[in-house]
C-alpha cells in the first residue's frame, strides 16, 4: 500500500506541469532509499537463490568504490567510508537475507554495523569472526575477467579477506560473477514506474535543444547545442553521465557522422537532418537516447518523404531485433538473427544494443557493437533474463536519390524485457522533430 502511495505522489508531480519539474534533493534521498529497501527485501533473496551463493561479501575503499557498492550507496554518502565491507547471508529455509557491515559506522539506514572496534580493533578478525558464525560453503566476491562491472574486488582486500579466513573457509571462495551481473541488471516495479519519468524528461530535453528557442539556423553550431543541454541538465539539478553529440546530415557532401570529425562542429541550416545522442543520470538510474530532426527551409511545413521514409526504415529494424527478444536467448544468437532477417528485406542496419539502468554501459547481455557486428564474444553470449532495460541502439543505412549519398537514421531508445515480452520505456520516435523559425 505504502508503495502504491508513494507512485500516485510521483505520478501526481510529473504530470503537475513540466516534464522537467525535478524532485528536491530530500525527496529524492527519500525516494532512493526505498528503492534500495525494496531491492534488498524482495530481490536480493531470488538473485543469492538463483546464483547458489550462501554468503555475498563486498569491500570496496573511499573513492576506490566496487560498481556494486555504487548502487548501495545510501543517499546521504557520495563515497564509501574507510574501508567498507558488507555481508550478505542467505538463510535458504527462510529465503530471508541477513545484511550487516563491518564497518566503524552503519551503512546508511538499511544495513546496521555489527563491528565493535573497541572489542575487536582488527576489522579482518571481525569479519572472519562473522563469516566462520555463519559457515557458509559458498562465499561470493566481486572477481570477474569479463564482466568490469562484476569485477570490483581490488587485489588488497581480496588477499585481506583471504589470509584472515581458515584454509578450510578459503577454498570457499568464488566469484559471484553471476550475481553481481544479475544485481546490476534486473529492474524492480518500482524502479520502472520511475524510469518512464526519466525517459520523458531526456525526451522533453531534446525536443527543446531541437527548437528555436535554441536554434538559430545559420548562427547556431552543432557544438551550442551540446553545451546547451549540458546547461540545461545542471540548471534542472541534473547529470549526464556522458557528453552529449548532435551531428548534421545534409545534401552536400559531407562525409557521415562518426566518419567526418570535423561535422559536430557544423552550423546547423535549413534542410539539415540533426541527430543527438544524450542521456541523464537521476533516482539512481540512467536514460540513453539518440533522436533526429529536420531543419524547415522556409515555407516548408514538413520533412521531405524519403526522409520521413528513412526514418520508417529505421523502426522496422528496432522491430525485427525487439521482435526476436526470448527468454535465455543469448545476444549474439539474437543479433545474427535479426540481422539476416533485416538484410533479407532490403534493410542494411548495424546492431549496437547494449544494458542500461544503474549504469549507462550496464551489466547484462550485450548485442552487437558497432565494429562487432558478427557477434561479442563472451558478453555476447549471456543469455537474455527477465526484467531487464536497455538502450535499443542501432542505424540503418538508407540511400537518398535526392541527396545523391547514403545517410544513417540512427537512433536509440530505453527499452524494457519482461514476462516474455519487450516494451518501449517511454515510446519511441516515430516522427521527425521539426525545427521551425
Amino acid at each position: 500500500m505504502r508503495l502504491f502511495f508513494l507512485k500516485l505522489i510521483l505520478f501526481a508531480f510529473f504530470t503537475s506541469g513540466l516534464s522537467q519539474e525535478i524532485l528536491p534533493l530530500k525527496s529524492r534521498a527519500e525516494i532512493i532509499d526505498k528503492i534500495q529497501k525494496d531491492r534488498l527485501d524482495n530481490l536480493l533473496p531470488q538473485l543469492m537463490s538463483k546464483s547458489n551463493l550462501d554468503m555475498w561479501v563486498l569491500i570496496t575503499r573511499e573513492y576506490n568504490e566496487d560498481p556494486v557498492i555504487k548502487t548501495l550507496l545510501p543517499p546521504t554518502w557520495l563515497n564509501a567510508r574507510r574501508r567498507t565491507i558488507l555481508v550478505f547471508s542467505l538463510d535458504k529455509e527462510t529465503n530471508i537475507v541477513e545484511r550487516v557491515a563491518i564497518t566503524r559506522y552503519p551503512f546508511g539506514k538499511l544495513i546496521p554495523s555489527i563491528w565493535d572496534k573497541e572489542k575487536e580493533p582488527d576489522q579482518w578478525k571481525a569479519l572472519a569472526g562473522y563469516i566462520i558464525s555463519k559457515t557458509p560453503k559458498t562465499i561470493g566476491v566481486n572477481i570477474s575477467e569479463h564482466f568490469a562491472l562484476a569485477d570490483g574486488l581490488v587485489k588488497t582486500d581480496y588477499e585481506g579477506l583471504k589470509n584472515a579466513l581458515p584454509k578450510n573457509y578459503q577454498t570457499r571462495i568464488v566469484s559471484a560473477e553471476k550475481l553481481a551481473i544479475s544485481w546490476i541488471e534486473t529492474r524492480t516495479d518500482f524502479e520502472m514506474s520511475l524510469f518512464s519519468q526519466l525517459v520523458e524528461i531526456t525526451h522533453s530535453i531534446i525536443k527543446e535543444a531541437f527548437s528555436n528557442k535554441v536554434i538559430k539556423v545559420g548562427q547556431t553550431t552543432t557544438d551550442d547545442v551540446v553545451w546547451w543541454m549540458r546547461e540545461k541538465v545542471l540548471s534542472l539539478g541534473l547529470d549526464t553521465w556522458f557528453h552529449p553529440t548532435i551531428d548534421v546530415q545534409r545534401s552536400d557532401n559531407s562525409d557521415l557522422y562518426a566518419f567526418d570529425g570535423q561535422s559536430k562542429y557544423d552550423v546547423i541550416q535549413y534542410g539539415d537532418l540533426l541527430h543527438c545522442d544524450f542521456g541523464i543520470s537521476y533516482l539512481s538510474l540512467n536514460t540513453d537516447c539518440q533522436q533526429l530532426a529536420y531543419v524547415l527551409s522556409p515555407g516548408e511545413k514538413n520533412a521531405p518523404n524519403f526522409l520521413n521514409e528513412a526514418l520508417d526504415q529505421g523502426n522496422r529494424v528496432q522491430d525485427i531485433f525487439t521482435n526476436n527478444f526470448k527468454l535465455g536467448v543469448s545476444g549474439n544468437e539474437t543479433l545474427s538473427k535479426s540481422l539476416k532477417e533485416a538484410r533479407a528485406e532490403g534493410l542494411r542496419p548495424q546492431i549496437y544494443t547494449h544494458p542500461l539502468g544503474t549504469f549507462g554501459h550496464s551489466a547484462g547481455t550485450t548485442f552487437g557493437m558497432w565494429d562487432s557486428q558478427d557477434g561479442v564474444p563472451i558478453k555476447g553470449d549471456y543469455p537474455l533474463q527477465l526484467n531487464t532495460s536497455y538502450a535499443i541502439e542501432l542505424n540503418t543505412k538508407v540511400y537518398i536519390s535526392q541527396w545523391g549519398k547514403d545517410i544513417r537514421v540512427m537512433l536509440e531508445e530505453a527499452g524494457f524485457y519482461g514476462e516474455n515480452s519487450f516494451r518501449y520505456v517511454n515510446g519511441r520516435q516515430e516522427k521527425l522533430i521539426l525545427v521551425e523559425e
